[in-house]
């Protein structure tokens, strides 16, 4: 008995792998993916300029680290006792311009570094939405830090748009990182902002968007579906969180599962197992942990974790190793 819709995937253009720093930007649907990645122990760097929700802001923040011209004071404003840019979210204001620019700068070349390094990108598109900030430039701000609405136009990004502005984009990153693969992603969580109508047409501006794209460059992007792993084989308010918008750290899980299952190579999907076994040892909670039975299942989890670094020599358990030795 099939008690949902399963989702088809396609044969992957390519695989990510524990050898391969990745790189996720986007929505808060990145955030949740990657910080079940940091986890699972890969090797990632997510949203370096916090959460951003739409297409052209995420193209902007990836132009910066493409070329990481530090930040100025020029670039920030003040509102209510803190410092703001347009370019960040709200994480990264602060009381002073100097701290405001210490973190963003940190954190531009570090993601930078991690770029040169990275062959794998996975970027998520929350909306179409867009607000523009009204004067010369008419600049798309990625956020609008709570300035009066009247300061703003707000409008809806259309498909055109996206496209080109994500040619010039993937076009400038290859001519840099020509090795790099872009995995698109649109997330489900519904912007309701937007009112139901205004969130489903941007929803279906953003697929129709990444479908182009990834048609444009067969070989180096793919997408992964996220967006109709939820509104399909997840389908049902269970799976939400209670703000009812948000998937359900359950929901969060099931999509890590299924990307794991799909896009890891063979190699990493193993990897992955022997590292969640790891992880529950470790989690154990003994009744009685001066037995002599905790203790051998402590030794037998040593020798497994130097089973595991014998097999996969690149893959650094230290942690997991001191972890072991301060229980025996």
């Amino acid at each position: 008995m099939e008690l949902t819709t399963p989702i088809d995937f396609p044969k992957p253009h390519f695989t990510f792998s524990y050898r391969q720093p990745i790189l996720l930007m986007g929505s808060c649907f990145a955030d949740a993916v990657g910080e079940r990645m940091k986890q699972q122990r890969f090797p990632v760097d997510v949203n370096p300029f916090g959460t951003l929700y739409n297409p052209a802001s995420v193209a902007r923040g990836l132009r910066r680290l493409l070329a990481p011209k530090p930040y100025e004071t020029d670039e920030l404003f003040e509102q209510e006792g803190l410092f703001h840019s347009f370019d960040h979210h709200s994480r990264f204001s602060k009381g002073s311009a100097e701290e405001c620019l210490k973190e963003m700068n940190e954190n531009l070349s570090r993601s930078a570094d991690f770029l040169s390094q990275a062959s794998r990108l996975v970027i998520t598109f929350g909306t179409a939405w867009v607000f523009r900030l009204k004067g010369e430039e008419n600049r798309i701000v990625s956020n609008c830090h709570k300035l009066p609405a009247d300061l703003f136009i707000r409008e809806r990004m259309d498909v055109d748009s996206i496209v080109s502005l994500w040619t010039e984009t993937l076009t400038a990153l290859w001519e840099k990182y020509p090795d790099v693969k872009v995995l698109f992603t649109v997330s489900p969580i519904r912007h309701l902002a937007d009112g139901s109508h205004g969130n489903q047409l941007s929803k279906s501006t953003l697929l129709l968007a990444t479908d182009m794209i990834i048609k444009t460059f067969p070989e180096r992007t793919d997408y992964f579906p996220a967006y109709e792993l939820f509104m399909d084989e997840l389908r049902d308010y269970r799976f939400y969180a209670a703000d009812m918008v948000h998937p359900s750290a359950l929901a969060a899980d099931y999509v890590w599962e299924r990307f794991a299952e799909h896009y890891l190579d063979k190699e990493s999907g193993e990897l992955l197992t022997e590292i969640q076994e790891i992880g529950k040892a470790l989690a154990h909670r003994p009744f009685h942990p001066e037995s002599e039975a905790y203790k051998k299942f402590m030794f037998q989890t040593m020798l497994k974790i130097k089973s595991i670094q014998d097999k996969f020599p690149y893959f650094d358990l230290s942690n997991e190793m001191n972890a072991v030795k301060k229980k025996l």
